[in-house]
């Protein structure tokens, strides 16, 4: 278990935090660490069919949805609030395994307005287990006002992620 069990990755609009996240977890995988969370996938569009997202239920592998077809020329928000609902439950039943580590794929709009997975963020803390997130530079304060300035922000970058991991 990390010195500083909870830790996000502080990232910016141009760093690649998906493939980011989904490469730390399975490096840590690989070396034994049993997770739970979900982390997200992102898949790309063609012509014809709009770019995507997927999340995946580290403990049991499983992907679903997490963006909803909203048929062509629409410019809403695609984001499929089913389908956070059903990222919290898969949260909710890693958490009673219990993981080695939960990873979260972020901290974001949905969590700094009260929803998404924050309160399966405040379940991993309470429950002692180490959890890992990624936080959008522009909501940096928001995360800091929501964990009262505890944990530790790290750079996004796996070997920042493994040095966190491994620090004792």
């Amino acid at each position: 278990m990390p010195a500083e069990p909870l830790a996000a990755i502080l990232y910016t609009p141009e760093d690649k935090i998906e493939a980011l996240l989904a490469q730390a977890a399975c490096m840590l995988a690989s070396r034994g660490v049993r997770l739970g969370g979900v982390i997200q996938h992102d898949i790309a569009g063609t012509d014809d069919t709009p770019h995507t997202m997927e999340l995946e239920d580290l403990a049991s592998g499983s992907r679903f949805a997490l963006t909803q077809d909203l048929g062509s020329g629409s410019d809403a928000c695609s984001l499929d609030t089913a389908a956070l609902a059903e990222a919290a439950a898969a949260v909710r039943d890693s958490l009673a395994a219990p993981p080695d580590l939960v990873l979260i794929n972020k901290f974001g709009a949905q969590e700094v307005g009260g929803a998404g997975l924050r309160d399966e963020i405040g379940q991993a803390v309470a429950a002692g287990i180490p959890l890992l997130t990624a936080v959008g530079i522009r909501f940096a304060d928001d995360w800091h006002t929501y964990t009262g300035g505890t944990g530790v922000l790290l750079e996004a970058r796996l070997d920042a992620i493994l040095a966190w991991w491994d620090s004792r």
